[in-house]
């Protein structure tokens, strides 16, 4: 099985997900990343602010803040070699990298009910 390792800017709190003004991107990747430890994915997150030594201790991710600095975060290691930057990675590449057979549930669409008698609950 991969390793994935993902490595946050400097975030509030572990998932970025406790302040009001919220990135979206930061939600989608917290449910995909609990999604994907939950099937079995060898996953791990580390935030700059709150475990900057294991930042420093990886050659691989201490070069890479050398060259592109902290403003190109989030970074993903698959077993140990960058696999994306800049961006949080989908759950289809989760998927892909932790070796999940699961489909990839995606949100279930709302149902329409507009020919109903009181109209309750039309789309």
């Amino acid at each position: 099985m991969s390793k994935i390792q993902v490595f946050d800017p400097a975030l509030c709190c572990s998932t970025g997900v406790c302040v009001t003004d919220v990135d979206p991107a930061l939600v989608n990747f917290a449910a995909d990343f609990d999604w994907a430890k939950k099937h079995g994915a060898d996953i791990e997150r580390f935030n700059l602010s709150q475990e900057p030594m294991v930042f420093a201790q990886n050659e691989v991710v201490k070069g890479f803040l050398e060259r592109s600095g902290a403003d190109a975060l989030p970074l993903v290691l698959l077993d140990g070699q960058i696999a994306l930057a800049g961006r949080y990675p989908n759950r289809q590449e989760l998927a892909l990298w932790g070796k999940i057979t699961a489909q990839a549930e995606q949100p279930a669409a709302r149902p329409c009910c507009c020919g109903s008698k009181n109209n309750t609950g039309c789309c």
